[in-house]
């Protein structure tokens, strides 16, 4: 970006369903200013960030991907322009670089450690000893076809003692490290590279949606007592599990949105435009099972048919179209039990589940999960930026806002980091100076 934009972060959702490019702008005092500092790199605070505001959004409809992935390079392409056009309109700012979301089946991820020992001899753990060890942790084995995308700092350990969540400044001979490792496909993220550096922008990091959402989304004490994190997309629902204020389990499960519609679709005998459209505007998972007045029980939905098919307008009871979706909204909730269940994941859920993602705005969906996961669950929105007023406060929003976030945290981390080397250049230089004056004279 150039001078006069230095302030500005822009982040893009890409997502099966929409694509949202939103542009947040910070006081130049934020940068190198610490107020974010002192943690260990790669440390995600949702505390909130008075120095950030979201001066606009592009949101267009995504065409060109499946199950977060890249179909077609050219409907990406173009949706991604679209995209950004309508957040230059917005914000009258020229975009050239971009923090990037990405999800999708391809995502994996595992929990890993390691340890080093401190080298220095005041045994006083620095900011390049906690770099070491995550350098550390990093250094797996993954098949060849596969890019680490986030290495995430669960806890700390010196000489034994656990629970540490920032060793620096801390004495000991040995830092260990305990960590949750995000994976993707080398090709998938070739792929959604391409797409975005055909639309004229420079990837600066891929950053994981449900990671994003979360920091969107949960507060820290939810992170800290246990929480579930569902972000229901259009081709896929993302896991991100807290415990202790870190990451602990994260999947990517095939099954979105896009598959309540299709159901939909399918049972109703009508176009999936159609089925999207009724599925937004009646769907209510739980309207079947309520007490309803004569009125509400013989209450019906227009259906129009397929192209070609003798009955071109039906009248559909709203209670079936409950009954569908209800059923399709069960096969997730069932799916993500079992996940619990088998990673053996549900004492560490003291707060329960939190829905988030376009896929949670059907009514009823968070009463209708409860008894299935066996907690308490709540439909979650952006949470921690002041500014995100009107349509920015929905769920499916989730992922952008988190996105601008975590961005914002990785440009002051990083601007910290440069000043720290420079500051040690500068050192080194004066040292060096006084030790040439002190031979001269």
């Amino acid at each position: 970006m150039n001078e006069r934009q230095r302030n500005v972060i822009v982040g893009i959702d890409v997502g099966t369903t929409k694509i949202c490019t939103i542009v947040g702008k910070y006081d130049c005092d934020a940068i190198g200013s610490g107020h974010l500092g002192g943690g260990a790199p790669t440390s995600l605070s949702t505390s909130s960030h008075p120095k950030l505001r979201i001066i606009g959004i592009g949101n267009v409809p995504s065409l060109g991907l499946k199950k977060g992935m890249v179909v077609n390079l050219d409907k990406t392409i173009f949706s991604i322009k679209n995209s950004i056009r309508e957040a230059k309109k917005a914000t009258k700012i020229e975009i050239d670089e971009a923090y990037i979301s990405v999800a999708g089946i391809h995502i994996g991820s595992f929990n890993n450690q390691a340890e080093i020992m401190i080298r220095n001899s005041s045994g006083i753990i620095t900011l390049r000893d906690v770099e070491r060890a995550i350098e550390e942790v990093k250094n797996v084995v993954i098949p060849e076809d596969r890019k680490i995308l986030h290495v995430i700092p669960q806890e700390f350990r010196v000489d034994g003692i656990s629970g540490i969540k920032n060793p620096v400044g801390m004495c000991g001979t040995k830092l260990e490290i305990s960590s949750h490792i995000i994976t993707g496909t080398i090709s998938a993220l070739q792929n959604l590279n391409k797409c975005v550096e055909n639309a004229g922008v420079k990837v600066k990091n891929f950053i994981l949606q449900p990671l994003a959402s979360s920091v969107a989304s949960l507060s820290e004490e939810e992170k800290n007592l246990g929480v579930v994190l569902l972000d229901i997309g259009g081709g896929t629902s993302d896991l991100a599990i807290w415990k202790r204020g870190a990451l602990i389990y994260s999947q990517s499960i095939p099954i979105g949105g896009n598959h309540f519609t299709n159901d939909l679709a399918v049972a109703l005998n009508t176009a999936y435009g159609e089925a999207e459209k009724i599925k937004l505007n009646y769907g209510n998972v739980l309207f079947d099972r309520i007490n309803l007045d004569r009125m509400n029980r013989s209450a019906h939905v227009s259906v129009y048919g397929l192209n070609g098919s003798n009955d071109r307008c039906r009248e559909i009871p709203i209670h079936y179209v409950s009954k569908v979706l209800c059923a399709s909204s069960e096969e997730l909730f069932r799916v993500i039990n079992r996940i619990i269940d088998e990673k053996n994941l549900r004492k560490d859920l003291i707060v329960g589940m939190v829905l988030t993602g376009g896929g949670a705005r059907i009514r009823g969906l968070n009463l209708l999960a409860e008894p299935i996961v066996n907690m308490p669950v709540k439909i979650g929105n952006p949470l921690h930026l002041k500014e995100a007023e009107g349509i920015i406060q929905l769920p499916e929003f989730s992922t952008a806002v988190g996105l601008l976030m975590v961005a914002y945290r990785q440009e002051v981390e990083r601007n910290n980091r440069l000043e720290k080397n420079n500051f040690d250049i500068v050192y080194k230089l004066n040292r060096s100076l006084r030790s040439i004056f002190k031979e001269i004279f």
